[in-house]
């Protein structure tokens, strides 16, 4: 079984989600088929169509949140240290085109949010920078063509 990286924020947020999958949720579902049951016909009961397809959503998800809690392999960023970039790492990073400096911590793939500055070990940028330490140069092939990149600062928080 393969272990899927994540941060210690990251597992938290994915708990809280099925947490409230479980106790929210999927009450809330059942009581809607119930409900939608007493009116009778259901062929042609739309009410009682969307509520088990509701159903059939929450429960899919319920599953594939067990299934990444399950093989979650927290890391606690706090515990780690260096130079070199890795998994957890913040780094500041300075587009060579344009010396904007951008920062972004390398995170889990569940927990990625580019506008938050939580970069995907899995993307492309991450695994370019991954390994590498200040003052290093990476390019990255982009969509819009190929980026290069200075590494300005790596830290751990």
């Amino acid at each position: 079984m393969e272990k899927v990286p994540m941060t210690a924020a990251g597992y938290n947020r994915l708990q809280e989600e099925l947490r409230h999958l479980k106790a929210v949720e999927r009450p809330a579902v059942i009581k809607a088929i119930a409900e939608a049951r007493e009116h009778g016909d259901l062929s042609e009961n739309a009410e009682y169509h969307a509520a088990r397809e509701r159903q059939g959503f929450i429960e899919g998800r319920v599953m594939e949140l067990e299934d990444k809690i399950s093989r979650a392999e927290v890391i606690d960023v706090s515990k780690l240290s260096g130079d070199v970039i890795k998994f957890g790492a913040t780094a500041t990073i300075a587009d060579e085109d344009t010396d904007e400096e951008t920062t972004y911590q390398i995170v889990g793939q569940d927990e990625s949010d580019i506008k938050q500055g939580l970069l995907s070990v899995t993307s492309p940028l991450a695994r370019a920078l991954i390994g590498k330490s200040v003052g290093d140069m990476v390019e990255v092939s982009t969509p819009g063509g190929s980026k290069s990149y200075e590494i300005v600062k790596v830290e751990f928080k």
